[in-house]
């Protein structure tokens, strides 16, 4: 059944039905959206008593409810220039080491970071010997990503490509799935080094909207976009840790890369584990040496 599954994904029109499951799900249809969000909340067991407006009479689209905002502190950020936090509530796919200039996908599966950054060699070279986590949202998540650090936007990148699932048993089964699917890339510049915040879209995502430039949809084909952006002044792009950076019409993933020697990750990173938004999942390098200075400091004396 699972190669069954999987196989569909090569032969369905990708692009031809997530667009129309875009067009559905942006269609305000009365009481025929609210009864499909009523299906959606009770078959994902996703938690309403979080969000701002917990009445899916509220909400006018199926895209409204499941991009909608949570209440005020409920996802408090963990404070500290040091502190790494997690950008969205979603679940661990892999971590670690980026080895060769690959990540590890699924087990017995890997990709290049250079593809996945749409084949630019330099960019990917600010990578090399570096960290990635990949956190996979699953549909009952809140949809909105957020910046896990302090960071100035530098360049984004749209990446076409295909739209398979991104579940657990698709990265399993799919070689290079998410240097593969379309994707929007995001480059911050940070106090510890170069970050990047991947995009990953997938099956009837119906899009990938960013705070500073809205709904990133450029014409259908197989070029790659990019835009520059300035590192001071007014037109500056700065984003503060926790603060929303982007949201996905229909779930997915974010893959967040680092540059060597710049993060270390907490003992709470486990794959298949569940996050939460503002946790801290790693910690600066810098702040990691000092603490062992003190340590051994206090051990001398």
């Amino acid at each position: 059944m699972d190669k069954i599954k999987v196989g569909l994904q090569y032969w369905i029109p990708q692009h031809g039905l997530t667009r129309l499951v875009g067009k559905l799900a942006s269609a305000k249809a009365g009481g025929l959206t609210t009864s499909i969000i009523r299906w959606f909340i009770k078959q994902y067991n996703v938690n309403m008593d979080e969000a701002l407006h917990s009445d899916p009479k509220h909400f006018k689209t199926f895209n409204e409810f499941f991009v909608r905002e949570l209440k005020e502190g409920m996802r408090p950020i963990v404070e500290g220039d040091d502190v790494i936090v997690h950008p969205a509530d979603a679940r661990v796919s892999q971590f670690g080491p980026i080895t060769d200039g690959r990540l590890i996908q699924a087990k017995g599966h890997d990709f290049s970071a250079r593809e996945l950054l749409g084949g630019d060699a330099e960019l990917a070279k600010e990578f090399e010997d570096g960290e990635f986590a990949t956190l996979y949202l699953s549909p009952s998540d809140y949809h909105r990503v957020h910046m896990p650090c302090d960071g100035t936007l530098r360049q984004m990148i749209y990446v076409p490509g295909d739209l398979f699932s991104v579940n657990p048993l698709t990265a399993e089964n799919v070689p290079n799935l998410f240097a593969r699917n379309e994707r929007v890339v995001c480059i911050f510049d940070t106090e510890f080094g170069p970050m990047a915040q991947v995009l990953v879209g997938a099956t009837i995502v119906g899009s990938i909207e960013q705070v500073w430039a809205g709904t990133i949809t450029p014409p259908r084909g197989n070029t790659i976009y990019k835009w520059d952006y300035p590192a001071e002044g007014n037109k500056a792009i700065v984003l503060k840790k926790g603060e929303e950076m982007g949201r996905f019409k229909l779930g997915s993933t974010v893959i967040n890369l680092f540059a060597k020697d710049a993060i270390t990750f907490d003992d709470s990173m486990k794959n298949g584990e569940k996050t939460v938004l503002g946790t801290a999942y790693a910690h600066t390098a810098k702040s990691e040496q000092q603490n062992s200075s003190a340590e051994e400091h206090a051990e001398q004396e």
